[in-house]
């Protein structure tokens, strides 16, 4: 796709941009050789390369600007991406006519240039080039400029993937992943999946109260077989808008997994779901770390004592560093009000972690109670539950979509219906 930064260079300052929410898709397995004219560029080439956009590309940075690659190419292979630095209008348009003689076809040129000019930009155009940027460039553009080389408009938008995580066993973070979940089906009519990553005691089926025979251990434990109509098989329909990959909670195996063991899962689901939600046990491995890093939004879930607000803490603070150019994680404070039990306020929670919780879930034992021991959601419980307007609230921020509003009935609504039943 090709793009052409409208902002005036006077316009830029040496500041990153801060993280904006344009959902940008995952580049896939590609090489990726960048030549660099300047020391500040071939950083943000080097920082767009930690991204977890960009974890599948194998990046290679020299200095030397577009007469290194010209000198380079004539005896090596082009790469899928070329990314160059270039200082001057007639260094560009040179340089490339140059490097279109040693340029294997396919391959595509990203530019990194001063001069922000349309005339230029067409100029590049008519020579094949992908895409502009104008410098200075951050990780950012860099990362955004790659990853739109394989992403065409007319392709169907990747699923956004929502991670929610306990800072502590025991927090309710699996009810509320299943209940934002809901919210973000029912409420946003947005075609969704909870991924129930729990092998061993996961409780999604039990919520939505569904036993499938088939669910996500088949798909991890034959990762040759996974592709979009297998996935699709394992399934299980919860709603109109709402699918479950379920969990067996089972004992008969031991769920020891590599790191990129959910990799092939999430990419095929990435491809057929609009919104995919990953309900992550409270552990500390090599894929759940991944998992998460690898996520578009995350959601801690913390109940308010000193051992939640310091794992809260700690997770935000390591996933917010191997995350820079995406938006901080979000928490929320759950089982809030037990009676006679001392609680650490929201207050010193926002001080301690530099960001106030979305939300304070209140403890409601009778409520969650009876909808867990049903497998039924809060909403179904008692749809005018304060839990209810959070849930919905906490799907708009972790999706980015506003409510989807419900045709307003008239007052022969209920008539109607009696009628219809008949």
């Amino acid at each position: 796709m090709i793009t052409y930064a409208q902002q005036n260079s006077e316009e830029q300052t040496d500041a990153p941009p801060q993280a904006v929410d344009d959902h940008i898709a995952p580049a896939p397995r590609v090489s990726v050789q960048a030549f660099c004219e300047t020391v500040e560029t071939a950083a943000a080439v080097q920082s767009a390369g930690e991204d977890r956009r960009l974890a599948k590309a194998h990046l290679k940075i020299q200095m030397g600007g577009m007469a290194a690659a010209v000198e380079a190419y004539r005896s090596a292979p082009t790469p899928n991406v070329i990314i160059l630095e270039t200082e001057g209008r007639s260094d560009i348009l040179a340089g490339l006519d140059q490097l279109a003689s040693v340029c294997d076809a396919g391959t595509r040129v990203v530019v990194i240039g001063r001069v922000n000019d349309v005339t230029l930009y067409r100029e590049l155009v008519r020579r094949g080039v992908s895409d502009y940027v104008i410098a200075p460039a951050h990780a950012i553009d860099v990362v955004r400029a790659v990853c739109n080389l394989f992403s065409a408009p007319e392709a169907k938008a990747v699923g956004r993937v929502v991670a929610i995580v306990g800072a502590k066993g025991g927090v309710g973070a699996s009810t509320i992943a299943h209940n934002v979940a809901w919210a973000i089906a029912r409420d946003l009519a947005l075609d969704s999946v909870v991924a129930d990553l729990d092998l061993a005691f996961g409780t999604a089926g039990l919520n939505y109260n569904q036993d499938p025979a088939q669910g996500i251990a088949d798909a991890v434990f034959s990762p040759d077989r996974v592709d979009t109509a297998f996935v699709d098989r394992l399934l299980s329909k919860c709603t109109d808008h709402l699918s479950l990959l379920a969990a067996p909670a089972t004992l008969d195996k031991v769920y020891d997994f590599g790191a990129e063991a959910f990799d092939a899962i999430f990419d095929t689901l990435r491809t057929t779901m609009p919104c995919i939600v990953l309900d992550v046990p409270h552990q500390w491995s090599g894929w759940t770390k991944r998992a998460l890093i690898a996520a578009d939004d995350i959601l801690i879930v913390a109940a308010p004592d000193l051992a939640n607000l310091r794992n809260a803490k700690n997770m935000f603070d390591l996933l917010k560093a191997s995350r820079p150019n995406d938006r901080a994680p979000l928490y929320c404070l759950n089982q809030v009000g037990v009676p006679k039990r001392p609680e650490i306020a929201a207050g010193e929670f926002a001080k301690a972690i530099e960001s106030p919780p979305i939300a304070a879930i209140p403890f409601d034992p009778q409520i969650f109670g009876s909808a867990a021991n049903n497998g039924q959601m809060i909403a179904e419980i008692s749809a005018n539950h304060r839990a209810v307007e959070m849930f919905l609230q906490m799907a708009q921020r972790l999706t980015g979509r506003g409510e989807t509003k419900k045709p307003r009935g008239s007052f022969l609504s209920p008539l109607l219906e009696k009628l219809r039943s008949k």
